[in-house]
């Protein structure tokens, strides 16, 4: 009996003395952390299975623990970053991990299949603005750091805080899926301004082309825009604050304070921006409040609230210049050229809210628990009416309106991820939302009132077998309004040929997806007086597939990508009178459009720090079916509005540790555009913005910068009868105070 006891007491000992402890820290390319980073571990020589996955904390460590005195294969997957993979001998307690930077195409992105995966293996177009171009760009909204982003096409009626819409691959403007830190913030149905959405603190945005509402529901038709918030990092509290300054009497202010203590981390920002504009009732006022604050409850268990507010205000001058010609209307019975409207305004106030619980709990699973609420209020202001705008055709350009929207989502949603091996990997998930709203016209009552219950399950997997990979899935929606809809995805990726130093790795890739969008509530509960509710109204629908190669040249450090698109929009909503006497009308299913076209890109790593993305878009659309145009430009056969046959873009960034600075810019060919008021114009001029930032570090607490829009002082219509700005610029300094 005493020798079975020293036995086990020796077996215990031995299998104590053989286990050990890893912790893996992971920084960037400055030396700062790098939170939210993935970690795999695998047995060297066994890499089918992987052994652990934990995700780094706010300090951007990772820790094992019972690990047995093998050599591990370490894999390190962060946005933003390229991918890492090296081998740990085994007796290491602790290991540094520096992440650097990559061409888009080899850069960790989430947003095309909700995990980590480096972008020539993401099954679509993916393109990101990482935190550091961000830090050059200084963009004052989404509008300005989307639009030179590859595919995007970005019409802004007018100047700062004037509607900003987005075009990807000949969709609508409804067609966007917009999410920040996880929630969705389109109007249901699809709605969006991108020149609301603040980038203050953001740490980077990720945009993808292709339908996606495999993964992400309705309104992901043709594209999702997807931004995080920085997460605090730094032991010692980081009190950051900053100023700047500029013509049109722009003035802006920021601060932060963001930290990591223990077992929370912490980023508390707002910001205030100001701008008279150029002319007449084109001011833009928008602030923002927001907190990002994180607790790790144990290593496998962590907790993140999301807070953010933001107001903006804005004067809408409406159509009143066209870019070179300047229609005479009657004035008080005098013909002047048309005048501005000078007391229109504008206003949206949205709060978002989320609470996000993670667990990396069994080995191989990864399951999120997010509740989330969003609240949307907007108001358009035109007392006065204009009385004094009248159109040759129409008569009195605008009458006395207050429109309103009231919207609301809140809901929860799981997302479950399993890799037990490297080679497969399984994403399910569940999501249920309550969309309710009023949107109305307090001068033009009553208002449209209405509530649908979502409720959307969803599938992918991804396999990867030798040289090829395919990812598949699908989501089946049951709404308590327009019922079921399902939509599958498949995207294929073939490693052609590997290659060699110069001419590198080939990648041959196909998709197939279906999408939809939901009607808008306003389209679905919309009532007396001068409409009927359609309660039947179903989703649009896309049939979409693509086809491109990827060509790697000197190793990976300058790549080409070339892509067909093909996409049949189907169930178009439109609004036709159903009484002629008394104008009532109502909303129906009838529209069907096609687009098809090519994006050919270029991206770079001219040096280590000197990064090039550039690409010019080629897209024809055609308007199939429309039964009851509004004038001729929506007649069947005719090209759809506000999308140019060709466009390109260019983001040329340096990214050095005293010093960064970028070239950005956009071409947007002619397109057609209508006016709508009788002048009889059917199309917008081309135009080019070609924008300037950089910045320097005084030291390491103060940093000069400046950036300048529209370099060129092109004039142009974005959108026809809403002159552009001119050229503006912006110049401050920010300070950091702690944060060692």
């Amino acid at each position: 009996m005493r020798v079975f006891r020293v036995a086990l007491f020796l077996l215990i000992a031995v299998a104590a003395a053989s286990a050990a402890d890893l912790k893996v820290k992971v920084i960037d390319p400055q030396s700062a952390a790098v939170s939210g980073a993935q970690v795999t571990l695998f047995v060297t020589g066994a890499k089918a299975s992987s052994t652990k996955t934990a995700t780094t904390s706010a300090e951007g460590i990772a820790t094992f623990g019972g690990l047995s005195l093998s050599v591990y294969q370490v894999e390190v997957l962060a946005p933003g970053f390229a991918p890492y993979n090296e081998v740990d001998p085994g007796h290491a307690e602790n290991v540094t991990v520096r992440l650097r930077l990559a061409t888009a195409s080899e850069t960790v992105v989430v947003s095309a299949t909700r995990t980590m995966v480096p972008g020539e293996a993401a099954g679509s177009d993916v393109d990101a603005v990482n935190n550091e171009q961000l830090t050059v760009m200084q963009p004052v909204a989404a509008e300005d750091g989307v639009r030179f982003l590859p595919g995007a096409v970005v019409n802004t009626a007018g100047q700062r805080g004037g509607l900003s819409s987005l075009f990807v691959r000949g969709g609508d403007s409804t067609y966007n899926k917009v999410i920040v830190d996880g929630v969705t913030i389109n109007e249901p149905g699809g709605t969006f301004d991108f020149g609301t959405l603040p980038l203050t603190e953001a740490s980077r945005m990720e945009f993808v082309r292709g339908a996606q509402s495999t993964l992400y529901g309705s309104d992901a038709m043709t594209s999702v825009v997807q931004v995080w918030t920085r997460t605090g990092s730094t032991p010692a509290p980081e009190f950051r604050f900053g100023a700047d300054g500029g013509n049109f009497g722009t003035a802006n202010g920021y601060t932060s304070l963001a930290g990591a203590h223990g077992l929370f981390d912490y980023n508390v920002f707002g910001d205030q921006f100001n701008t008279n504009g150029a002319g007449i009732n084109n001011a833009n006022s928008d602030s923002l409040q927001g907190a990002n604050v994180g607790a790790a409850l144990s290593d496998q268990v962590s907790l993140r609230v999301h807070l953010r507010h933001s107001n903006s205000h804005t004067g809408v001058p409406g159509e009143w210049s066209f870019n070179g010609y300047d229609p005479l209307v009657d004035v008080n019975g005098v013909m002047l050229p048309l005048p501005p409207d000078p007391s229109e305004w504008s206003q949206l106030n949205s709060i978002l809210g989320s609470v996000e619980l993670a667990v990396a709990a069994p080995s191989g699973w990864q399951h999120r628990f997010t509740g989330f609420d969003y609240l949307y209020r907007y108001n358009d202001v035109n007392l006065n009416g204009d009385l004094d705008r009248v159109s040759p055709l129409y008569g009195q350009f605008d009458f006395p309106a207050h429109e309103y929207d009231h919207i609301n989502r809140v809901g929860f949603e799981y997302q479950g991820d399993y890799s037990e091996r490297n080679w497969t990997h399984t994403t399910v998930g569940y999501r249920v939302e309550n969309e309710n709203g009023v949107v109305g016209d307090l001068e033009f009552p009553p208002s449209a009132s209405g509530q649908r219950l979502n409720q959307d399950a969803y599938l992918q997997q991804q396999i990867t077998w030798g040289r090829f990979s395919a990812i598949a899935g699908g989501r089946f929606v049951h709404s308590s309004v327009f019922g079921n809809i399902g939509v599958p995805r498949v995207a294929l990726t073939l490693l052609a040929r590997r290659g060699g130093d110069v001419f590198s790795a080939t990648r041959l890739r196909f998709s197939y997806a279906t999408g939809f969008k939901e009607p808008r509530l306003e389209e679905t509960f919309a009532g007396a007086p001068y409409s009927v509710p359609n309660p039947g109204l179903k989703p649009e629908r896309v049939r979409a597939f693509e086809a491109g190669f990827q060509q790697d040249f000197f190793s990976g450090k300058y790549v080409l990508n070339a892509t067909y698109f093909n996409n049949l929009f189907r169930d178009q909503i439109n609004y036709e009178t159903v009484n002629p006497t008394t104008f009532v009308g109502e909303y129906f299913n009838v529209n069907e459009a096609f687009a098809q076209g090519a994006e050919v890109g270029l991206q770079a790593k001219l040096r280590t720090r000197l990064l090039l993305n550039t690409a010019y878009t080629y897209t024809s659309t055609q308007i199939l079916d429309d039964p009851a145009p509004i004038d001729s430009q929506y007649n069947p056969g005719q090209p759809l509005l506000r999308r140019p046959k060709h466009s390109a873009t260019v983001l040329l960034s340096y990214l050095g540790t005293r010093w960064g600075a970028n070239l950005s810019g956009s071409f947007v060919g002619r397109r057609p555009d209508d006016d709508f008021y009788g002048f009889n114009i059917d199309h917008a001029a081309g135009y080019v913005r070609a924008d300037l930032g950089g910045w320097y570090a005084i030291n390491r607490r103060v940093t000069a910068y400046a950036n300048i829009e529209n370099a060129l002082d092109r004039r142009y219509n974005e959108v026809v009868g809403y002159p552009a700005l001119p050229i503006n610029f912006r110049v401050g300094f920010r300070f950091r105070v702690g944060g060692e």
